[in-house]
This record gives structure tokens, C-alpha cells and sequence, in this order.
């Protein structure tokens, strides 16, 4: 895959982007809640950026962002605003997966003029009742150091949603490692940011936001079981989100909410997002 690291100075921060060079419409993807920018380097090697110039940002805090004191979901929102900005673009074709679906709620709903249409990556109003339980092994990492980053590697491998393993997968989990002098590793992503970010979700008025969202979408779900033999977010809880709003497709998936993003699911996306936007690719705006 061709990309290129890049830096720019949006809201009072340091935030880094990858920008893999497409021939098409620009389309700006935002991560997870403890991810980073290659986490869509699946859906690069399934072929995203044969058809669009992708953008995928490392959140504040994240990745080889700066890592500031605010994690609210307004401030998160104002660095992405300002990214486009930067990039010149007016009115975007956004997404995001989990939490970065969220931000893209915030974003539909509090700078409509800048959101043409709309990504949703495993994200609604509401997810399992049981997610904080179900997310614990992907937040055991962090505040971890690990000996080397093979043993690390070897963490990550064995978690319960980490069903299959392709080579795509590693560019991901090289960037969640910073490595220490003592050439010991331990993941960028702290706790109490972390912490504060989710914080902030709980607090914004989500139905009603997606409920006043008049730009088309698309909500991908994965179907596959996560953790506590279940998906992350349950077909009749991401129906229930297409419900409250005025123009969404739903598409179900292969994967879990992690392996969505990797192998048949990437596929099956990036499939599903070249239906999606046909018009913008064909318009090139």
C-alpha cells in the first residue's frame, strides 16, 4: 500500500493522518476508541483506495497524536474540522469505526454543511447492554509493558475476538506500541485518556442527534461474535439506529467488531461502499 505520514496543527494540537493516494473522491476515516490510523489498512489491502484518496486520522491522544489534556467528543470534533480545513475540503464524505462512528454522529449533526455523507463502522445509539464486560480484553493492553514486542504481539493474537490473523493486521499493532530505551514496548493509548474520552460519549444525547441527521449514511455491522458469545452491537440494536434515521442503508457483515475490518468483512465493505458512493466516484468532486 502507497501513503504517506503527515502532521498538521488543527485546535491547539499536533494531529497526524495517513494519507493513502487514491484515485477518487477523498474519504476521511477516525478510529476506535483505543486504535489508530492503520486500523482501515484492512480495508486498504481489500482495495478502499482503488477508488477513493483515503484519509485516516490518528485521534488526539492516539497513535502519533499529541497527547493533550481534553478528550471530549467537542474538541475531538473540532480537530477534525480543522483537518479539513487544512485539506480544503468543504463538505466531506466521513466515517468512522465504533467511536469514530460516533464522532461522525457529533460531526452529521453539529457542522451538517461539512458532512456530505456518512460512514458507520459498527456504531449506534446503542450497543450491547453488556459492553463494558465485553470490551475488557482490548483495554487490559493499555498501561501494560511488554518485554519485547513479539511478546506483545503475542497478547494481541490470542484475544478472544482476534478469530484469524492476516498480515495487513501488523501495520496496526506496530503503531499501538511506543518502544522504551530499554527496547521494552508499551501501547501509545493511556488509560486516563482513554478513560476521559469514553466519558464523554456516555454524555452526549446520541438518539437525539441521529435523529435530526439528514445526511445519507451507511451502517455496517458486524455480525460475528465478539466477546461473551455475542457481537458488540447486535443486528436489532443497529436496525433500531437505521430506524432513527431519515436516510440510512444497513449492510451486515462477516467478523466481529475488531475482524470486520480484515479479510471477508473488508471485503464485503469496501464492496458495500463502492454502491455507497458510486456517484461521488463517478463525479470525482
Amino acid at each position: 500500500m502507497s501513503f504517506t505520514s503527515q502532521y498538521i496543527t488543527t485546535n491547539g494540537i499536533r494531529l497526524h493522518y495517513l494519507d493513502f493516494y487514491g484515485d477518487g473522491p477523498t474519504l476521511v476515516l477516525m478510529h476506535g476508541l483505543t486504535a489508530n490510523a492503520h486500523a482501515f489498512d484492512g480495508l486498504i489491502a481489500a482495495g478502499l483506495d482503488k477508488e477513493f484518496r483515503v484519509i485516516s486520522v490518528d485521534l488526539r491522544g492516539r497513535g502519533m497524536s499529541d497527547q493533550p489534556e481534553s478528550y471530549t467528543i467537542p474538541d475531538h470534533a473540532k480537530d477534525i474540522i480543522g483537518l479539513l480545513d487544512f485539506l480544503g475540503i468543504q463538505e466531506a464524505l466521513i466515517g468512522g469505526h465504533s467511536f469514530g462512528g460516533l464522532l461522525t454522529f457529533y460531526l452529521a449533526y453539529h457542522y451538517p454543511d461539512r458532512v456530505k455523507k456518512m460512514i458507520l463502522l459498527d456504531a449506534a445509539a446503542k450497543m450491547h447492554p453488556n459492553t463494558r464486560e465485553m470490551l475488557t480484553p482490548a483495554l487490559s493492553r493499555l498501561g501494560m509493558t511488554f518485554s519485547s514486542f513479539d511478546e506483545y504481539l503475542q497478547k494481541v493474537k490470542t484475544a478472544p475476538y482476534n478469530t484469524f490473523w492476516e498480515d495487513s493486521m501488523l501495520s496496526y499493532y506496530e503503531a499501538d506500541v511506543e518502544t522504551l530505551p530499554d527496547g521494552r514496548v508499551t501501547p501509545r493509548s493511556k488509560i486516563a485518556h482513554i478513560g476521559a474520552a469514553a466519558v464523554s460519549v456516555l454524555s452526549e444525547p446520541w438518539p437525539d442527534y441521529i435523529s435530526s441527521i439528514e445526511q445519507p449514511a451507511i451502517l455496517i455491522n458486524a455480525t460475528g461474535i465478539y466477546t461473551l458469545d455475542a457481537p458488540l452491537l447486535p443486528k436489532e440494536l443497529a436496525l433500531e439506529t437505521v430506524g432513527m434515521m431519515q436516510n440510512c442503508t444497513y449492510v451486515g457483515v462477516e467478523g466481529n467488531h475488531q475482524t470486520m475490518l480484515y479479510g471477508a468483512g473488508a471485503k464485503q465493505i469496501v464492496s458495500a461502499l463502492n454502491d455507497f458512493f458510486a456517484e461521488d466516484r463517478t463525479n470525482k468532486w
